[in-house]
């Protein structure tokens, strides 16, 4: 009888498995709340570069009689290698930034869900760059 009144040191079966799904639970919130500072971080990095890259565009037509780009490759420069730094790189894929639409007049192109994309619209003295994101799209316009 004195047997059955002993308690076994130890955790039981169930205390075990409690333990394990709240730090899972935690891992889970801890992972979500990572990936969207990193997405937020990555994003603040190319909002930077969106207005370096206005910037560049500003460079290029104070050096060429006011005239902006009228394309990706231009005659006889090209833009995107004379007037890009070279750390000039999307934070995500570490390769230079994909080169979207280029227009003349018309709206900037859509992001089609391609973070590290950048559209341009020259619109005779009003540039407009969008820079997509991952959390959406950011446009900047010359002043």
């Amino acid at each position: 009888m004195s047997n059955l009144l002993k308690k076994e040191k130890g955790f039981t079966l169930i205390e075990i498995v409690l333990v394990m799904a709240i730090a899972g639970l935690i891992m889970v919130i801890v992972f979500l709340a990572l990936s969207g500072a990193q997405k937020s971080r990555r994003d603040t990095q190319r909002k930077n570069d969106n207005a370096r890259f206005l910037s560049q565009l500003e460079s290029y037509a104070s050096n060429n009689n006011g005239s902006y780009p009228t394309g990706w490759n231009v005659a006889p420069e090209n833009f995107w290698t004379d007037y890009q730094p070279s750390n000039f790189k999307d934070p995500s894929k570490g390769a230079t930034y994909a080169q979207g639409s280029w227009t003349n007049g018309n709206t900037v192109g859509a992001c089609n869900n391609n973070p590290g994309t950048i559209n341009v619209e020259v619109n005779g003295r009003t540039v407009t760059t969008r820079m997509c994101l991952e959390q959406g799209f950011q446009d900047l316009t010359n002043q």
